[in-house]
């Protein structure tokens, strides 16, 4: 279940970083890193996939130091997703967290 919770937040956090500039497999795993995510290539490459399926993501290759790399962009039905993603998790903070926030001690302890 936490898994699946999980496996949303990833997807967000792609689209996100997608909609602020081109971004590739290797640096999405650094970044998500930072955020406490632990995911091998074979988790993230067909997530990114999946995106691009769905008509979320567009994706075109690059060659950097004689190397193949992978970008991917956000499309207009990604850019919809995430605003309407953004609406949806500020409504679910508000909700669960309250006007005090999330670190109010009253918020966790509900």
């Amino acid at each position: 279940m936490l898994q699946d919770v999980f496996s949303g937040f990833i997807k967000l956090h792609i689209l996100y970083h997608a909609a602020q500039a081109p971004v590739y497999g290797l640096w999405l795993i650094e970044e998500l890193s930072h955020h406490g995510y632990t995911l091998s290539p074979g988790t993230l490459y067909p997530t990114l996939h999946g995106l691009e399926e769905q008509g979320y993501l567009t994706s075109h290759r690059e060659v950097i130091e004689g190397r193949q790399r992978r970008y991917y962009v956000i499309t207009p039905t990604g850019e919809a997703a995430l605003s309407e993603a953004r609406r949806r998790l500020k409504e679910l903070v508000d909700e669960v967290c309250g006007d005090a926030g999330c670190d109010a001690p009253d918020a966790r302890n509900r």
